[in-house]
């Protein structure tokens, strides 16, 4: 079996960016030409930054149509006939990415019906980088995510009526309520909160697995929790994200940092927002392995997941991990998705990663059409059921408004008799309004007449 050793030498595994035929769920490991090699980059990127006065309309292509079009045939000796994945796991996985799917395409349906309010961003298409690493995990271990964190939660283990509730804003929901789409967060599941901002959650993530090494190597607990950092392409040249891979390399946390490069940073392509568009490239730089993977192929994220996370147990430090997929949907859905090539969206389209995964399964007798059916089938009323609870759930009362918001339930917002302060006729006595008050009283005063 070929297996998938991560070292301080950065790797390339199958890069579906190459425009190569791609082995989907195959397991073959085989180097790539990547976007950023010397020959694509002069051909495309510096043809981009020639011409500047695209017009606004114009469709701009994260990766050219000839690359798309280009096919490698496979090489005969790389071919493999171990299988990766066991019957159970390989259930297993379907049914996490089915999920993950399934549940996003309710939440485009629930939104166009009103039921959500605000952006909600989908993650239909990069299915297989949440399920390839979060499976993998613990409960103990957390995972930080980004404003694009439903299906990570889902995985994680947080419950789709939980999900669901807090989408539709209700006391049911995982934060009662309070985050919404943008804001995951169970402290049950270690799933560490999605955050609105790029680049918020990496600090914290790197906070976590500083937790975990402390527990460990100062208070002598049996800790081997790990800290699973997801983030956007958009994100790597944010100060954040090279100030967090510094410390984690520096003090050796137990930490993974997977870059969900989808290629486009809202309508930005990725080849026109950075001056090198090889990700993995800045995990050498401060002394740490960087990978480079095809975020399209489960089987293939699960064992640079396995290694990363081996490692990273080992107290052998953080790894970077550049997963290169591509995002179904526009970028939130109130995103037209008008600035994407129709060639580049129909190329990744036949790149699904739950069709890869399907046809893997049952070419290799791991699964029968009639076993994935019922997946479906047990996934599509988990949904609905997650619908129905959300949507008969009760709205958060207004006494709810301030709690959460300060650390001391007795301080500022609520009072040693347990009532809020804001409901006080004195409560802005000392701000802006009380001042103003205090003001008034004095420029009627009989001082200010004489």
């Amino acid at each position: 079996m070929t297996t998938t050793k991560i070292s301080i030498i950065p790797m390339l595994i199958s890069s579906p960016r190459s425009g190569e035929k791609a082995d989907s769920c195959s397991g073959i490991l085989n180097p790539s030409s990547f976007l950023g090699s010397k020959s694509f980059y002069k051909k495309h990127v510096l043809v981009n930054k020639i011409h500047t006065r695209r017009s606004a309309s114009a469709p701009v292509s994260a990766v050219s149509s000839d690359v798309i079009q280009k096919k490698k045939k496979p090489t005969a000796d790389l071919v493999t006939p171990n299988l990766l994945i066991t019957k159970q796991e390989g259930l297993e996985v379907y049914e996490d990415m089915v999920l993950g799917r399934a549940f996003e395409d309710k939440c485009a349906e629930m939104y166009y019906r009103g039921k959500m309010f605000g952006f909600v961003h989908l993650y239909n298409g990069q299915e297989a980088v949440s399920t390839g690493f979060i499976k993998l995990l613990t409960n103990g271990d957390s995972v930080v995510s980004t404003y694009r964190d439903h299906v990570h939660a889902l995985s994680k283990g947080v419950p789709a009526r939980q999900v669901m509730s807090e989408l539709f804003g209700k006391t049911t929901g995982c934060c009662r309520g309070q985050g919404g789409s943008m804001h995951m967060f169970s402290k049950e599941h270690n799933v560490l909160g999605g955050f609105a901002f790029i680049g918020e959650g990496i600090p914290v993530a790197t906070g976590a697995a500083f937790t975990s090494k402390y527990r460990r190597e100062v208070l002598k607990e049996d800790c081997d929790d790990v800290t699973v950092a997801f983030f956007g392409d958009g994100t790597c040249n944010n100060g954040q994200f090279f100030e967090c891979l510094n410390m984690a390399a520096l003090w050796k946390l137990p930490i993974i940092f997977v870059v969900e490069n989808n290629l486009w940073a809202i309508g930005m392509s990725h080849l026109r927002a950075t001056s090198d568009p090889e990700i993995w490239k800045k995990g050498p730089a401060f002394g740490m392995p960087g990978i480079h993977v095809d975020g399209m192929d489960v089987l293939k994220v699960r064992e640079v997941a396995k290694e990363a996370v081996t490692r990273a147990r080992r107290g052998e430090g953080p790894t970077l991990v550049e997963c290169e997929t591509y995002r179904f949907r526009g970028h939130s859905l109130a995103d037209p998705d008008e600035l994407r090539d129709p060639a580049e969206k129909a190329h990744y389209a036949k790149r699904d990663p739950i069709t890869a995964l399907k046809k893997y399964l049952i070419e290799n007798d791991l699964a029968t059409e009639a076993e994935l059916k019922s997946i479906s089938k047990k996934i599509d009323e988990i949904v609905e059921d997650a619908v129905e609870f959300a949507d008969r759930s009760p709205v958060p009362p207004r006494s709810q408004l301030l709690e959460n918001v300060f650390a001391d339930p007795r301080g500022f917002g609520i009072g040693p008799d347990g009532k809020y302060r804001c409901e006080d006729p004195k409560f802005t006595e000392g701000t802006a309004q009380g001042f103003l008050r205090s003001a008034l009283r004095f420029l009627s005063s009989d001082f200010i007449q004489i």
